[in-house]
């Protein structure tokens, strides 16, 4: 079992930046590769970003170039670094290790971080 507590959502302005946070209770990011998720309410759950146990990364096409995804191992803490934030990048924010091979769907969920994008 795996417990992920997620922090640094705000709200902010269009265009202004934040920086996500996900500290899993115990050591996880080489078993298992990692990613953001995003959900608005009443929408299904959309994967933003992976990180891969060997350090790759990958961008859903509408975050490429202003999303990264990192992780410090020393720090067992992943982030998301997000600028240039739009008001469609409004939603509750997850991470959750992917299985990008068969689906399935880790039951690690936290309680994830709210993001609004408003002027």
């Amino acid at each position: 079992q795996v417990t992920l507590v997620e922090s640094g959502g705000g709200l902010v302005q269009p265009g202004g930046s934040l920086r996500l946070s996900c500290v899993p209770s115990r050591s996880i990011f080489s078993v298992y590769d990692m990613g953001w998720y995003r959900q608005v309410p009443g929408k299904q759950r959309e994967l933003v970003a992976v990180i891969t146990r060997g350090g790759a990364t990958n961008y859903t096409e509408s975050v490429k170039g202003r999303f990264t995804i990192s992780r410090d191992n020393a720090k067992n803490t992943m982030y998301l670094q997000m600028n240039s934030l739009k008001p469609e990048d409004t939603a509750d924010y997850y991470c959750n290790p992917v299985d990008s091979v068969l689906g399935y769907e880790y039951p690690y969920w936290g309680q994830g971080t709210q993001v609004t994008v408003s002027s």
